[in-house]
């Protein structure tokens, strides 16, 4: 069943975060790290590009499903920058972080920035907040008592009920997902600033891969490379988010947090070093991304002491567990919330 906050934890507390505040502002941590990015998207853009180049050289084998692989593995630090810039942590201006988004985003990986941004920010803005959280809304998955209870449809129904063991394998359809949410949200935001960018963009985008495959591959392999790099690319961006909120607790409909709960009691950090760091982008410090989310990157690892002791002060639990772990929490509340659908079944099983 859903884990949710009591709702005694109302009050509003604004000063404490405002100390909290004080404190990451004195010690630089909000500064931005320009050099640091400089060298970071230089390098990822680099390997991105050398993904290409080793695509070009082997030519038309299956040993291309190899570099497939690497460039699902591509695609998600390309997306890690993006979610940096659509953060505001890399640039100085708010116009050179949407354009490190367009171009990491709709151009080179095929996700609309502004789609992103959007939905992104609402999930920051109400993480685990029952109504309010996009992440855990009505979607394939159910992550609430009342998304589970809504499954009427004998498919969706048998994926609720057994999504614990679905998670990973659904997971490499998630590529595919973003691509279509991309396209549809840009049909319908015609308002929306950067829109014909975003659409130049993943149009040139998708001529572009669609006619480097061809040009070097058979029809055959380029499918497999396609499908290949794609369920690489939705498996390690469903790897990288899953840890942080799943499992965690559910702030039901209605209830008021102030900031600093409302973040920290619904997030969970990853422990693991600068191994774990490079691979989840810096997400493994969302306790601190949370709370600071122009905070660049670089800076999450040194603010981490600081938020975790300041946290331990007013007795506001602070969750940071190994990414085994995380995982098999996310996948015990998937499990738990799938339960009723299950037992239903097991009842018209034995009726029957």
């Amino acid at each position: 069943m859903t884990t949710t906050l009591p709702v005694a934890e109302t009050q509003e507390r604004g000063s404490e975060f405002a100390a909290l505040l004080r404190q990451i502002r004195s010690a630089g941590l909000l500064d931005r790290r320009r050099w640091n990015y400089t060298v970071r998207i230089g390098l990822t853009l680099a390997f991105f590009a050398a993904t290409w180049w080793a695509f070009a050289f082997i030519g038309d084998s299956w040993f291309q499903l190899i570099i497939a692989a690497v460039m699902g593995f591509a695609f998600t630090q390309l997306a890690f920058l993006g979610h940096d810039g659509g953060h505001q942590q890399v640039a100085r201006t708010k116009r050179m972080n949407d354009l490190l988004g367009l171009v990491t985003g709709n151009l080179l990986i095929g996700l609309s920035y502004g789609w992103w941004v959007g939905s992104h920010n609402q999930h920051h803005s109400h993480p685990n907040h029952e109504g309010d959280d996009p992440d855990i809304g009505d979607g394939v998955l159910a992550f609430t008592d009342a998304n589970a209870r809504g499954r009427f449809k004998p498919v969706e129904r048998f994926i609720a009920a057994n999504q614990a063991w679905l998670f990973f394998p659904l997971l490499t359809l998630e590529g595919l997902n973003l691509h279509v949410q991309s396209v549809s949200w840009l049909r319908q935001a015609t308002t929306r600033r950067y829109r014909r960018t975003e659409l130049v963009f993943l149009a040139v985008h998708a001529i572009a891969l669609v006619t480097a495959l061809l040009l070097v591959l058979s029809p055959l392999k380029a499918l497999a490379f396609l499908a290949i790099q794609q369920a690489v690319w939705g498996f390690y961006m469903g790897c990288s988010f899953a840890p942080n909120h799943k499992g965690m607790p559910i702030i039901p409909a209605g209830t008021r947090l102030d900031y600093l709960r409302r973040q920290v009691l619904t997030t969970r950090n990853v422990r693991g070093g600068l191994v774990v760091d490079f691979m989840l982008g810096g997400l493994n410090y969302q306790v601190e991304h949370h709370l600071f989310p122009n905070m660049p990157r670089p800076n999450l690892r040194k603010a981490q002491p600081l938020i975790r002791s300041y946290c331990q002060q007013l007795d506001v639990k602070y969750t940071e567990v190994s990414l085994a772990a995380s995982y098999a929490a996310a996948l015990r509340y998937l499990h738990a919330v799938g339960e009723p659908l299950r037992v239903r079944a097991d009842r018209r099983v034995q009726v029957g």
